[in-house]
């Protein structure tokens, strides 16, 4: 099982990784795109590629169990601490560092990342931070980097 999660893994990472060239030029982003890509750089651009998948894998995860779409899974209140009290104004900086290309393809391709690959978490945390009320107690699914992911 664990081996089928990381070919899936890797697999997504080699396709997108295809397109990370110049190929994004073609696409003109959406502001849902840029939404989603903003909360994956400022959740997850120092975990690098596998963390960063990760934070993408849960907003596609809430998505689907929420019935709502990516980047209002991303602007719900207080879900992701990016977004409180910020606008996209606020945060457009962030589309600017290199792991922009990357983050903007799991954007675009948010709805088709494989789940599982954080065991279909809904939510984490990093554990530098105090455990949030809704992880105490509660055993993570998985841990990548500095993440703890939990499906609630």
């Amino acid at each position: 099982m664990m081996k089928k999660i990381i070919l899936t893994f890797a697999a997504a990472v080699a396709a997108l990784t295809v397109f990370a060239g110049d190929g994004h030029k073609h696409f003109k982003t959406t502001k849902a795109e840029k939404i989603v890509a903003i909360t994956i750089l400022a959740e997850a651009r120092g975990e690098g590629t596998k963390g960063m998948y990760a934070v993408a894998a849960v907003i596609a995860q809430r998505a689907n169990e929420r019935k709502l779409t990516p980047s209002q899974v991303c602007l719900q209140r207080l879900q992701f601490s990016c977004w409180n009290g910020k606008s996209v104004k606020d945060l457009e900086h962030l589309l600017k560092v290199p792991q922009a290309k990357y983050a903007l393809l799991l954007a675009r391709n948010v709805s088709l990342l494989s789940r599982e690959y954080v065991g279909f978490a809904n939510h984490y945390h990093n554990n530098k931070i105090k455990t949030p009320y809704w992880a105490k107690g509660k055993r993570p699914v998985k841990i990548i980097g500095n993440h703890l992911f939990y499906k609630l």
